[in-house]
């Protein structure tokens, strides 16, 4: 990781990590990171075992942190049985990283159809075409999917998948990572107060 030497300190971040992120996320796109919006996400299952996998984390706002998928897949009936998840962001040309840990639910129907919407007609033909995380013959096989659905509906709106669509995390800590000389590195977590507003801790790296 590169050593940007660039502190973080308290009286320099915003009080709201949600607009702390965007500050983050904004420079990472600034930065040139490839898909700054892409995180990793960790479950586990009502037996306890985590597992983890990429996502894009399409909507970021005080409500929480908003990823799609089909609810089908591994994840979400991991998310189903053990609504709990983390995120981790990780920006390595700013040596940042981001980790966020709370709770999980479903987002609206509208907010699901909205964004399925807004997708390129290939990617809403996978998700139509895809038995996410299940065992399937060739690749063939899906690809012969793609092409039929695509045929049967050339020119038409496509349907909405039965089975798709978002999780949002509501954050019940934000941490923020900062890289530093000799592994000194910052690390400043914020926790929501019952009475509104956010707590600020320094963890030791």
């Amino acid at each position: 990781m590169t050593d940007h030497a660039q502190p973080l300190r308290e009286e320099d971040v915003d009080s709201d990590p949600i607009a702390q992120f965007h500050v983050w996320s904004a420079a990472a796109a600034e930065a040139g990171v490839n898909m700054p919006e892409a995180a990793a996400v960790a479950t586990a299952g009502a037996d306890g075992a985590p597992s983890a996998r990429m996502v894009l984390v399409k909507q970021v706002d005080e409500r929480g942190f908003v990823f799609y998928t089909n609810y089908d897949s591994r994840k979400a009936r991991e998310l189903t049985a053990n609504p709990s998840a983390a995120l981790l962001f990780y920006w390595d040309p700013l040596g940042r990283q981001v980790r966020i840990e709370g709770r999980v639910e479903r987002t609206s129907a509208a907010e699901s159809e909205a964004y399925i919407r807004s997708r390129a007609r290939g990617s809403q033909l996978s998700a139509l075409s895809s038995p996410q995380s299940r065992p399937v013959e060739s690749r063939a096989w899906l690809e012969a999917r793609v092409t039929d659905l695509a045929g049967r509906y050339a020119g038409a709106e496509l349907p909405l998948p039965e089975a798709w669509g978002g999780f949002r995390l509501t954050p019940a800590t934000i941490e923020f990572w900062q890289n530093r000389a000799d592994r000194l590195h910052d690390r400043l977590l914020y926790r929501p107060r019952p009475e509104g507003g956010w707590t600020i801790e320094r963890l030791a790296p």
